[in-house]
């Protein structure tokens, strides 16, 4: 039995089976959703078209959508709603926003999905914490943070072994140049607590949009490393009880390895190979 799978360019692939999914029917179907994962890395252009281009199809199938972006703490929301309103310019939303301080990528990443934002009337949802508390809590723990110093935040669900397993992985595994030589390991405490206090941000800030009156299906804009397995800000989501959570990932392999995969995502979009990483193409 083959353990790879083929996936051909501009196709959509189920990780668990390996068979080849029609678009239309992916779309609706995740169209059903409550929340929407759309994973990333973070400084190539095409992903972001990507998501742009899921975006766009949930706004073709429901007018109710929101989308949420891993960059902008809950403070700076009411700047999220002057731009969507058309209060500032892109200049203006840029300064406000303080983009070089909440993201150290160019914003022309972004931009087409902010733009994207504005022009449809979607409500863009700032899904992060203050970056001290995240600091905090890997040094010390939730409970060393008073309840009113958490952004609003409850503690994260304590991680899996697998989560961890998955971190360690990620993050250089068994390399002879780190000091931490195991997934359980104390001393990487620190750094799983503050991986979990950003996968609890987005989880938290998504499920505040869930509880209101009527809810609209949320789209997150997140890194994939807090999404992928169902651990990170999934994880976080079944803890606070949101249900009916999809996560989509872009692809990059032609062949994959089907038991690196499987469980992933609920899909894998493949990727135009050596995309032109420039903005605008």
């Amino acid at each position: 039995m083959t353990k790879t799978w083929n996936h051909p360019v501009a196709s959509w692939l189920d990780p668990d089976s390996g068979a080849l999914l029609d678009h239309p029917t992916l779309m609706r179907e995740v169209a059903q959703s409550n929340v929407l994962l759309l994973g990333e890395t973070h400084d190539r252009y095409d992903i972001h078209r990507w998501q742009l281009q899921v975006c766009t199809a949930m706004r073709t199938l429901r007018n109710d959508i929101a989308i949420g972006f891993e960059m902008f703490p809950r403070r700076l929301q009411p700047v999220l709603d002057q731009w969507v309103a058309g209060s500032l310019e892109r200049d203006e939303f840029l300064k406000a926003a303080e983009w070089g301080k909440v993201r150290g990528f160019p914003a022309e990443l972004y931009l087409p999905i902010f733009h994207f934002c504005r022009e449809f009337g979607v409500p863009m949802l700032a899904l992060n914490c203050y970056r001290e508390l995240v600091t905090r809590v890997g040094k010390e723990g939730w409970d060393a943070v008073p309840v009113d110093e958490r952004d609003g935040l409850t503690p994260s669900a304590s991680a899996t072994p697998a989560y961890r397993q998955y971190l360690f992985d990620i993050t250089g595994g068994g390399s002879p140049r780190r000091k931490v030589t195991s997934p359980q390991a104390p001393d990487f405490d620190r750094f799983v607590r503050a991986q979990q206090t950003w996968d609890r941000a987005f989880a938290c800030n998504i499920a505040r949009m869930q509880a209101t009156d009527s809810p609209p299906l949320v789209i997150g804009i997140i890194g994939r490393g807090h999404l992928e397995f169902g651990h990170g800000t999934p994880f976080q989501l079944k803890d606070l009880g949101i249900d009916k959570v999809t996560t989509l990932m872009p692809n990059d392999a032609s062949q994959v390895d089907r038991d690196k995969v499987r469980g992933i995502a609920r899909a894998l979009f493949r990727l135009q190979p050596k995309a032109d990483a420039r903005p605008g193409t």
